[in-house]
């Protein structure tokens, strides 16, 4: 059986600027096709393509751990690759946190007057910095998004989580944020007394336009408050507006009770209102490609059309859905096909599933443990 592969990181350092290598999935005289958004399949997905590297990591976690900066631009999938690689290796032996949940869970224990002392007590032997603790409690509960938490604070809240998870990988989402922050997350594991196994940064690159959809056509229930997208991955009941002439998506929650799901404020806009955000993205993941000495592992969620053949699997491939009214028939016909997007260079490219691109995680993850 044909071995998945990557390009040699030498391809990589010939570009002047960063370029993302494209990861082979296609193995040779494989016919068979999976359904990657069934859980069960998907298993079955990364056992036939994948199986002895899973192995070669679930071995490394029986004694050791490792920590993991994901980087990417807001809304590229840094989470769901990272929650993958955990369903698919090890979910007991691995724990994923984002700053912003960390954050928000502080929410809570602010309104309770013992978690706040504990909160407060901690801080007070723990942290240091040039922010007092009283006014970065006023900071937490007003929570002013003018007003950055200090990098000082993030940290130490930051050691606080990962003493919770001795003996777990971290994977680690938001951190760091700031191109200041980078060189305090290179020496971050010499605060955690237990942690001498290897620093990680994951590199995720995504086109713009694909962010840009994810966002314009994302929709949310106002129930329940599932997100699912009106372009890219519907619920299995769609309605339509005849006088406004528009498709909606109805949430399968049935305690919804076929609610429709509506677009957020601002949704509309799709990046414009986090291109500066963008930027500064973008500039931390070169900062990080260009350090040394720390490993680094590069994701690419697309795929040029014109070596698509030659990579990967149809069904590997994100599908785009419209809709047609069917006036006879009373109801609405879904149209399926491959979603073509330009990327950063202006190629035609079809957007990857989750699934390829964290068996490239997986693949790269064995090499940078040295587990060949």
């Amino acid at each position: 059986m044909e071995t998945l592969r990557l390009f040699p990181i030498e391809i990589i350092l010939n570009f002047k600027i960063m370029n993302f290598p494209i990861f082979k999935t296609k193995i040779k005289d494989l016919s068979r096709k999976f359904n990657l958004t069934d859980p069960m399949e998907r298993q079955k997905y990364f056992q036939l393509k994948a199986g002895k590297e899973i192995e070669k990591i679930r071995e490394y976690l029986k004694n050791k751990t490792f920590i993991v900066y994901l980087l990417g631009k807001k809304n590229s999938g840094k989470g769901t690759y990272a929650k993958m690689f955990a369903e698919i290796v090890w979910p007991e032996k691995i724990f994923h946190f984002s700053i912003g949940d960390m954050i928000r869970e502080i929410d809570g224990e602010l309104k309770d007057k013992e978690k706040k002392k504990q909160l407060i007590d901690f801080l007070e032997k723990g942290y240091r910095g040039w922010v007092s603790v009283n006014k970065i409690i006023s900071i937490l509960e007003s929570r002013s998004t003018k007003e950055l938490l200090p990098t000082e604070l993030i940290l130490t809240l930051i050691k606080r989580e990962i003493a919770k998870q001795k003996g777990k990988a971290i994977f680690i989402d938001g951190f760091p944020r700031e191109l200041d922050q980078i060189a305090f997350s290179l020496f971050f594991r010499d605060l955690v007394d237990y942690r001498q196994d290897p620093d990680i940064f994951v590199l995720i690159d995504v086109p713009e336009k694909i962010i840009d959809e994810r966002i314009k056509w994302r929709r949310v229930c106002p129930v329940c408050q599932t997100s699912r997208n009106l372009k890219l991955l519907p619920t299995s009941k769609i309605g339509y507006n005849k006088d406004k002439k528009e498709f909606f998506l109805i949430c399968d929650n049935p305690k919804c009770k076929g609610a429709k799901m509506l677009q957020k404020e601002g949704d509309a806009s799709g990046i414009g209102p986090i291109k500066e955000r963008l930027g500064i993205d973008e500039a931390l993941i070169k900062k990080a490609f260009s350090l040394y000495g720390i490993p680094k592992i590069l994701l690419r969620n697309s795929v040029p059309v014109n070596k698509a053949k030659e990579f990967i699997d149809n069904y590997e491939v994100t599908p785009e859905y419209s809709y047609q009214w069917d006036e006879k028939g009373k109801k609405v016909k879904i149209i399926e096909k491959p979603w073509i997007v330009q990327d950063e260079k202006n190629v035609s490219s079809y957007s990857l599933m989750p699934p390829p691109v964290v068996l490239s995680f997986i693949s790269q993850m064995v090499d940078v443990l040295n587990l060949r």
